[in-house]
């Protein structure tokens, strides 16, 4: 496989979203990976951009076929991410960004080693993270709490990742996500290959 996986981890609430558009928007050679998912649009939330929105059967289908690289049960539905999803950006030379809950990231890692980077996402505290959540106005007061329940344990999952990122600022938070974006790309193994070859070095 050409290219490299960047996973982008977080509690919901932190800022993953509007991270993920503006570095895939500033970055060039980087595209995203739309997940599959059975719970429905949220407000605002556009077919085969945001996710592709699946009925339980269809998604059923896709595992027994093998067309998923992970998925899993969050929250109110199931996600998954389809191997045709990752290849119809690599195919074309480009890098990866992926939006995968901790479950997920393993699973790329344990599939893809070396070729996958994970990035840690995190809010300021917890306080912070409430006050976000209750923002948005989409979800319920029973909601919320399982979600903030949700993200004491998530945030556990980042001692694990190659990257950690605070999200104290979304400018700032977005910059150090290109600089990891591009200093990977940097990496003397990757990049050995190509001055071998511009260079005749046998």
């Amino acid at each position: 496989m050409a290219g490299i996986l960047f996973v982008i981890s977080a509690p919901s609430g932190t800022g993953k979203t509007s991270v993920i558009r503006r570095v895939k928007n500033l970055v060039k050679g980087l595209g995203y990976s739309v997940s599959h998912t059975t719970r429905p649009p949220r407000p605002g939330e556009k077919d085969g951009v945001d996710y592709h929105f699946v009925s339980q059967e269809e998604f059923n289908k896709m595992i027994q076929d093998g067309a998923f690289v992970e998925w899993a049960r969050v929250y109110e539905g199931f996600y998954g991410t389809s191997y045709q999803s990752i290849e119809s950006v690599t195919k074309g030379g480009n890098d990866v960004i992926l939006d995968l809950d901790p479950q997920g990231a393993k699973n790329i890692k344990a599939r893809y080693g070396s070729e996958s980077v994970l990035i840690y996402l995190l809010p300021p505290d917890m306080e912070s993270l409430e006050q976000r959540l209750k923002g948005r106005g989409t979800d319920s007061e029973e909601v919320i709490r399982k979600r903030l329940n949700s993200a004491v344990q998530q945030i556990k999952e980042c001692l694990t990742y190659d990257y950690i990122v605070f999200n104290d600022g979304l400018d700032v938070a977005v910059e150090e996500v290109c600089s990891i974006v591009r200093a990977e790309r940097c990496k003397a193994p990757r990049v050995v290959p190509h001055v071998k070859e511009r260079f005749k070095i046998p």
